[in-house]
């Protein structure tokens, strides 16, 4: 099975492009989600008893934890050493499920692939990227995003100009959701004659 990480910076496009891979068949892990679920389940309480006041309604708000530890680094260190352990064991758990299944690729949609040295796991990595501009006018127009925010997110991610060299392929986001779409089905297809090597691992 070829498994293929999936990553972009801040609004450039990755969820549309990873919609676009469920709907040509290859089953997609999103980090995002397992986040979601981890914040909403067994782990809020977790993170309550480290960043006391982030829980509402029993789930951890994420406007609230990011106000705690955006420009914190101890803070967000101890939160990752929460997160990436579990999101990680929901990760494999996915990657196995996808292995009995007999799928020829599966695809783990990670934010911080680079960041956080997942393209180490992984068969070869597809970087979604998009013009500056675009980015940053996505970006702004999100609930809650202002420019200080945006800088310090921007601040703790890859470069895309790097993401983009580390790239196995780049699909740009640029321009329409058919030439997007486009895009992700040439990979697909190159994906084809790829010989997976790993074997699911955290």
């Amino acid at each position: 099975m070829i498994v293929v990480g999936l990553t972009g910076s801040i609004a450039m496009g990755k969820s549309t492009a990873a919609a676009m891979f469920a709907e040509m068949g290859a089953p997609v892990f999103d980090a995002d989600a397992a986040v979601r679920t981890l914040y909403a389940g067994d782990g809020a309480r977790r993170i309550e008893s480290a960043f006391p006041g982030v829980l509402v309604d029993g789930r951890v708000d994420r406007e609230r934890l990011s106000r705690v530890v955006l420009n914190d680094p101890q803070a967000l260190g101890r939160l990752e050493g929460l997160v990436h352990p579990a999101v990680a064991a929901m990760r494999v758990e996915f990657l196995t499920r996808a292995g009995n299944e007999g799928r020829r690729i599966a695809v783990v949609d990670v934010p911080l692939l680079f960041e956080t040295g997942g393209d180490a796991a992984v068969d070869c990595v597809v970087v979604v990227s998009a013009p500056q501009a675009a980015q940053r006018a996505r970006a702004l127009a999100r609930e809650g995003m202002s420019e200080g925010k945006l800088a310090a997110i921007l601040g703790r991610q890859t470069s895309d100009a790097e993401k983009r060299r580390r790239a196995h392929f780049v699909v740009d986001t640029g321009g329409s959701f058919a030439r997007t779409r486009l895009q992700v089905c040439q990979f697909l297809r190159a994906a084809a004659g790829l010989e997976g090597r790993r074997t699911p691992h955290a």
